[in-house]
């Protein structure tokens, strides 16, 4: 078990006044070795706190009196102290598996871990879950948290994972419904494995076992050109209309059953058939936008300035003060200037070419902006979304092109200010600006 590090300290806090600093290490709080940030949180709301810090190999006491519910005022920097609860599943279609060598070592971390989903929004597959986990969460209220299902068949489902446990990890998403956690999941179709009369199954089997789910994402699978797996392959255009038919009909019938639509089809599969995105109210608020459900007609509404962009979902993690800036919460980078600023020279917008069949329509009739659609030759296969373009790729589209235009990068490419494969901005051939990725931002940013 490390101990949690002290990463920043808020000027004037209870934890300047007591004298902590970047640097020191929390060995326990009133006599308590918190195991995780939520452990943390919740003795950190004490108002009287007696903290045992290690400073340069010194241990201290610090004595704290503040309001309760006051903020401590500092950062950690993990969201977990004992040890992430890593994946043991070996899913063929498991993205960390596709990833080529020599990235960032966080980037290869596989976490099944359900406080993970309950901070960041991560999905669990619950083949690790455990009765005291289960009690945990009811008592501690760790909600909402986000399920891998995948299939409901016991047989597919384990096949899928590679892992007999598989076959019986659903039952604590039954325990966790019957206590009233709120729970979104998610299933990621692999074609000749899950979909076509399976995802019928699936999507009976979520009404008739499951009815209580919150919502229930449909995603494609992303298949990388690092794949080892013969039999994992990108969806047809056949396919994907299949998808997006089975997904609509199982909505007639959960609106018919319990009055909401529970199961939606992400945006890739709309553009992959060359289909209309349903109209946003068909998305019920967008409570899966991060995982890219609705997000184009999100983005299109605030373009339109129709609606407020879609703040990040990002589970409970955004609020919990002494979170530390990881996974959605990362730090991307400083917004450009304002279109006065930089004058009302033509402009390019940087985007991955699913990205690119969004913004164009959105454009059109605009002679001075365009977009660069990005072809993702770092991941290669059918990976096209915006959000996993390389540095690399981005400098070799911009290479050879005129100075005299404006580049605008949406963020979500980057964390940290860096892209997936470590390049920053800075090592570009040209000047870009970092823009929001949200349609006002966009709309704001062109003037």
């Amino acid at each position: 078990m490390s101990l949690p590090r002290i990463v920043a300290v808020a000027p004037g806090s209870p934890a300047a006044r007591a004298g902590l600093t970047p640097g020191d290490e929390i060995v326990a709080m009133n006599g308590q070795a918190p195991r995780d940030v939520i452990e943390y949180q919740l003795l950190a709301d004490e108002p009287a706190l007696d903290l045992d810090v290690r400073r340069g190999g010194l241990d201290i006491t610090a004595l704290i009196d503040k309001d309760s519910g006051a903020p401590l005022g500092i950062e950690v920097d993990s969201p977990v102290f004992d040890r992430i609860r890593t994946c043991d599943n070996h899913c063929e279609f498991c993205f960390i598996y596709q990833l080529p060598k020599g990235m960032r070592p966080s980037l290869y971390v596989k976490d099944d871990d359900y406080r993970l989903s309950f901070l960041y929004g991560n999905f669990t597959t619950l083949t690790r879950f455990t009765e005291a986990d289960l009690e945990r969460v009811v008592t501690e209220r760790l909600s909402p948290l986000y399920v891998s299902i995948h299939a409901t068949d016991p047989d597919v489902r384990a096949a899928m994972l590679r892992n007999r446990r598989g076959a019986i990890s659903l039952r604590w998403l039954r325990a966790l419904l019957d206590h009233n956690i709120e729970v979104h999941g998610q299933v990621v179709v692999c074609p000749g494995v899950n979909n076509g009369d399976v995802l019928d199954d699936t999507l009976t089997g979520v009404l008739d076992q499951y009815p209580e789910l919150a919502t229930l994402a449909v995603v494609p699978l992303g298949v990388s050109r690092y794949t080892t797996e013969a039999t994992m392959r990108a969806h047809s255009t056949d396919e994907a209309a299949r998808v997006i038919h089975q997904v609509e009909a199982a909505q007639c019938d959960f609106m018919a059953a319990v009055g909401r639509r529970v199961a939606f089809a992400a945006d890739e599969y709309y553009l992959l058939a060359q289909r209309p995105m349903p109209d946003s109210a068909s998305y019920d608020g967008f409570p899966q936008h991060e995982n890219g459900i609705g997000m184009a007609r999100a983005f299109a509404a605030a373009f339109h300035r129709a609606t407020a962009p879609i703040p990040v979902r990002s589970g409970f993690f955004a609020a919990l003060e002494g979170a530390p800036a990881d996974g959605y919460r990362a730090p991307r980078t400083a917004a450009s200037a304002a279109v006065d600023d930089v004058g009302r020279r033509p402009v390019v917008i940087i985007s991955g070419e699913y990205g690119a069949a969004v913004l164009e329509p959105l454009i059109a009739g605009r002679d001075d902006v365009s977009v660069l659609a990005v072809h993702n030759e770092f991941f290669g296969g059918n990976i096209a979304v915006t959000g996993l373009l390389a540095g690399a790729d981005i400098a070799r589209a911009l290479e050879g092109r005129s100075p005299a235009f404006r580049y605008l990068l949406p963020d979500v490419c980057l964390s940290r200010g860096a892209f997936i494969d470590g390049l920053t901005v800075d090592a570009l051939p040209l000047p870009v600006e970092v823009v929001s990725t949200d349609g006002r931002s966009l709309r704001r940013a062109l003037g």
